[in-house]
């Protein structure tokens, strides 16, 4: 028997479409060396995040590679890192191997423990690299990474002129990864101009484009702060498609320059195939963070009912996302949807949805044709304008 009520019953509804949210992308990942570093805030092989730059540079010692990366990301911006200390090897050889890392009794290390920030610290980095330790074998690990997190990566092209970095790029193929030549000239802590690794600055400018303009914008033409030079020349022409920063270019290395009256990256791709829908960075960017703002962003929905209105809502939530993205600017448009034909019976009482979309990413402007012609159509009414 029904309770006597003389008034109102509100009964809460708390289903319908959710609201998604974006994922951060200006979180930076970087592997060091410090040997004289303080270890209560770098610790050797474990993630550290970073979210005082300043405190942290003071406790980053003086030797390794630790210092100069902090002061080169914090030229750009101000964003949370996470580093992971490493020590240096008797060689080479060795460093890489501390680089790279592995699983030490259940603990990662190395890059290896850029997989474990998320558990650690409470953040994923999606901008990694391992500025001044970027050799061949450590960049090939690196993209591995950057797939695993969904992270963007850069590394040197290592050579000692354009030839041989145009070369170095025929041993990658990831559409995480860029690669960047030459390296910059900056004045140091004790007022010495010294190179400065366009790995540490990538990653912190890559953090500061994230954070005033967006995911979809590239790396490309954007200021970049605190260099006074380049460690090797680069000849750029914008209207010349011979100059050395468009061989770079073609050859998929993104070259820097300086131009504008200050110094800058040129170059948006990736070592995606020419051909793939991936070659550029922000196509990239903008698929990573889709794959991971909606599936991170549909846990609510698994274990409910599978009932006609859970999928509508499903695909409401994605299209109301798609929408924000599209009025942002950060996507051409989108569009989800229930395909019935990839939804049977069977796999229905399975417990099974399929949800398709679709999307199109924004693309940079990486070639403005411009007509020029010459004419006197405009002598015609000469007379006219000085009597007037």
């Amino acid at each position: 028997m029904m309770a006597y009520q003389h008034g109102i019953t509100i009964t809460e509804v708390t289903e319908g479409a959710a609201a998604l949210t974006t994922i951060a992308t200006a979180v930076i990942g970087m592997v060091a060396t410090a040997p004289d570093a303080d270890a209560t805030v770098f610790p050797l092989n474990r993630p550290a995040l970073i979210m005082d730059m300043d405190s942290a540079i003071e406790k980053a010692g003086t030797n390794g590679t630790l210092a100069s990366d902090l002061r080169a990301i914090a030229d750009q911006a101000r964003a949370p890192v996470v580093v992971v200390r490493v020590a240096p090897g008797a060689d080479t050889a060795a460093t890489n191997a501390a680089v790279i890392g592995g699983t030490v009794n259940g603990l990662k290390t190395g890059m290896q423990a850029l997989l474990a920030a998320e558990a650690q610290v409470g953040v994923r980095p999606r901008i990694i690299g391992c500025p001044g330790l970027d050799t061949q074998a450590v960049t090939t690990a690196l993209a591995v990474i950057a797939q695993r997190l969904r992270a963007r990566a850069y590394a040197a092209a290592i050579g000692a002129d354009i030839s041989a970095a145009i070369d170095y790029r025929k041993n990658f193929a990831a559409r995480e990864l860029m690669l960047l030549w030459p390296d910059f000239m900056a004045t140091n802590a004790a007022g010495q101009t010294v190179s400065s690794t366009a790995t540490a600055r990538a990653l912190g400018l890559r953090a500061r484009i994230d954070q005033e303009q967006g995911f979809h914008k590239t790396l490309s033409n954007v200021p970049v702060s605190g260099v006074t030079g380049l460690s090797k020349d680069v000849q750029f022409d914008i209207q010349d498609a011979s100059t050395e920063a468009n061989l770079l270019n073609a050859a998929q290395v993104t070259a820097l320059i300086r131009t504008g009256g200050g110094f800058r990256f040129w170059g948006s791709r990736t070592c995606a195939a020419p051909e793939s829908p991936f070659t550029f960075e922000s196509a990239t960017a903008t698929a990573q963070v889709l794959l991971d703002t909606i599936a991170n962003g549909m846990l609510w929905a698994i274990d409910k009912p599978l009932r006609p209105s859970l999928v509508k809502d499903i695909v409401e939530t994605i299209n109301g996302k798609l929408r924000e993205l599209k009025s942002a600017g950060q996507i051409i448009d989108g569009n989800a949807w229930y395909d019935p034909a990839k939804n049977t019976t069977a796999t229905l009482k399975a417990g099974k949805l399929v949800i398709d979309y679709d999307y199109t990413p924004v693309p940079p402007l990486e070639n403005l044709t411009l007509t020029q012609r010459i004419t006197d159509s405009y002598l015609a009414d000469f007379a006219a304008g000085v009597a007037a």
